[in-house]
């Protein structure tokens, strides 16, 4: 209800300067008072309106209660009051306090906005001029949207640009008109009275503090809620109360995650613990990974060595590959326990990335979170039953695997390989080097001349399979037939001779009448000495004396090298290949 003391005046356009005929006494009709305007409304104000001016300092408020993020305090109207709680700066507080504050303005739902800063309304122009040097908050009121921004009365007309205003669009600049706003002066033209404001400066400020404060409380080790911001490739940045923080790619869970966004979205709310703060960089690492039980925790009540197990490859690198078989809990297979056929250079060869294996716990070390697999060991042990399967005299056949200077390697069967020496190639031609007969690959025939199953050696030979001249040979003679020789050495105590093309044989040559002499010793009586047959012996020598031959030593020591001899055949082993000869 209006006063009748006092008239009922129109509130004037601030635009409209006091000058003009609706605001001047001479103008003011005879039966009106002959008090100025300025007087009449200032006097309406104060028995009318209880709102109480912006910009006062010194008013006492009293706290009712404390929110997450302000103080309510009753400031003696009919509407209580916010103060944000950052303004206290960590200071405890309770219902009941006093504390000094300011109006600042009014929010949308009624409630008086306070600070507990000095920010009042300037006046005159050497005001204005201050404020703007010393980059000081002021107050305005938010007079009409015009073109490009907004009409703000700070004492006198100011402009402010659309970008500045801290909205996002004129549905929001529409509702600041007559609100009273905060802002600070970024230009400042006196001759030409031209004044251009800043509100969103002034909320990038409170914001930054805010967030200094906020990161200031922060700790390693809190447990702390965020909001998933933004995704990469290397991890997730996340919102943890206006601090953003990084939560690595391998922080996410104790499993290998390829892409956060496999498991994470923006938007997403996460529980994290912080493992990392640097403040001369701002910088927060979260851990979601870390608040969970560790999976090493309980590997040696699931698992034993010896276990057969399934997992999959998570990388691979020079020496063998990762596993993992169960989420955060992975085991090398080395190179050397990949396979049972042949010597792996490269892992990438026998397995892939994101491939499923299975394999065999070889063992576990708790303490150092290791574990050791083997795949080959999962397809069972070839040498199982080679030595029966593989006895002596077998023959087989398999692909030449590996050539050396010494011999080479051949493919039994999957994960069992044999030996041919050099020498067991050929038994036509000396063979120098068995590169120059097998390659690689070859596909050949052997026998199995030797195993051993505990060191895992075979040997093989190629020979023993190819018909040649020695074996014509064993199957025309037999023992006691009369053969023609060359003698190839003679300088030990065997003979070796040359029979035939590839065929050779070793001739025993005994000490001259070492056999006779103990063959007479033996046979003759211990009693009686041995008496001398002298018609034999003249029978002997007369025979000799006949024909011209020589004497049982005189042969012996004749012997030598590439000397033409007769031979008789005294031992003929087929299965062996060996011919022994005694003189004729």
């Amino acid at each position: 209800m209006s006063d009748p003391t006092i008239p009922n005046p129109p509130i004037p356009d601030p635009n409209v300067p006091e000058s003009t005929p609706s605001a001047s006494p001479a103008h003011a009709p005879k039966d009106e008072p002959t008090e100025s305007f300025q007087e009449l409304f200032s006097a309406y104000e104060k028995s009318h309106s209880r709102k109480p001016e912006p910009g006062v300092e010194g008013r006492e408020g009293t706290v009712v209660s404390v929110t997450a993020d302000a103080v309510i305090l009753d400031i003696g109207f009919k509407s209580e009051g916010l103060l944000p709680l950052a303004e206290l700066h960590g200071a405890p507080i309770q219902p009941g306090d006093k504390l000094q504050v300011t109006i600042k303005g009014r929010d949308p739902e009624g409630y008086y906005s306070l600070t507990r800063g000095k920010v009042q309304r300037v006046t005159d122009w050497d005001s204005l001029q201050k404020a703007f040097d010393e980059k000081s908050t002021i107050v305005g009121v938010v007079t009409g949207v015009v073109k490009g921004g907004l009409s703000v009365d700070v004492g006198v007309r100011a402009f402010m640009p659309a970008s500045r205003t801290g909205t996002r669009d004129a549905a929001e600049m529409e509702k600041l008109v007559e609100q009273e706003i905060r802002c600070r002066i970024i230009k400042l033209d006196i001759d030409d009275e031209d004044v251009v404001v800043d509100r969103r400066a002034i909320a990038e400020d409170e914001q930054a503090a805010a967030k200094q404060r906020r990161f200031e409380e922060l700790k390693e080790g809190d447990i702390v809620q965020g909001e998933v911001r933004s995704l990469t490739d290397y991890g997730a940045f996340v919102d943890i109360g206006g601090t953003d923080a990084l939560l690595h790619v391998g922080e996410i869970s104790w499993h290998r995650v390829n892409k956060p966004s496999d498991v994470l979205s923006t938007g997403q709310q996460i529980e994290a613990k912080i493992i990392r703060i640097e403040p001369d960089k701002r910088r927060v690492a979260i851990s979601v990974k870390q608040i969970q039980p560790h999976p090493w925790d309980s590997v040696v009540e699931k698992h034993k060595a010896g276990d057969r197990v399934r997992g999959t490859i998570t990388r691979i690198a020079d020496f063998g590959a990762f596993a993992e078989i169960e989420p955060g809990v992975e085991g090398l297979i080395h190179i050397s326990e990949m396979s049972w056929a042949k010597k792996v250079r490269n892992p990438g060869d026998l397995v892939k990335v994101g491939e499923t294996v299975e394999a065999v716990i070889l063992g576990i070390s708790p303490a150092e979170r290791r574990m050791s697999l083997g795949l080959k060991q999962a397809l069972g042990d070839p040498w199982t039953g080679a030595g029966e399967k593989f006895a002596p005299g077998t023959v087989i056949q398999g692909p030449v695997t590996n050539i050396t200077k010494f011999g080479a390697f051949v493919q039994l069967a999957e994960g069992i390989e044999g030996m041919v020496h050099v020498s067991e190639i050929s038994a036509e031609k000396r063979i120098n080097h068995p590169q120059d007969v097998l390659k690689s690959g070859q596909v050949v025939q052997a026998q199995v001349l030797a195993i051993d199953t505990e060191k895992r050696i075979i040997r093989l030979s190629m020979k023993q399979l190819v018909p040649t001249g020695l074996d014509e040979y064993l199957e025309e003679h037999k023992e006691g037939d009369i053969v023609t020789g060359r003698i190839l050495d003679a300088s030990g105590a065997d003979a070796r001779v040359e029979l035939g093309q590839g065929i050779q044989a070793h001739c025993r040559i005994p000490k001259p009448g070492a056999d006779k002499q103990s063959k007479k010793e033996d046979d003759a009586p211990v009693s009686s000495p041995a008496k001398l047959d002298l018609s034999s012996l003249g029978n002997m020598l007369q025979a000799r004396w006949k024909t011209g031959a020589q004497s049982p030593a005189a042969e012996l020591e004749s012997l030598s090298t590439g000397q033409v001899r007769s031979f008789r055949i005294a031992k003929l082993d087929r299965t062996a290949k060996k011919i022994e000869l005694e003189l004729e």
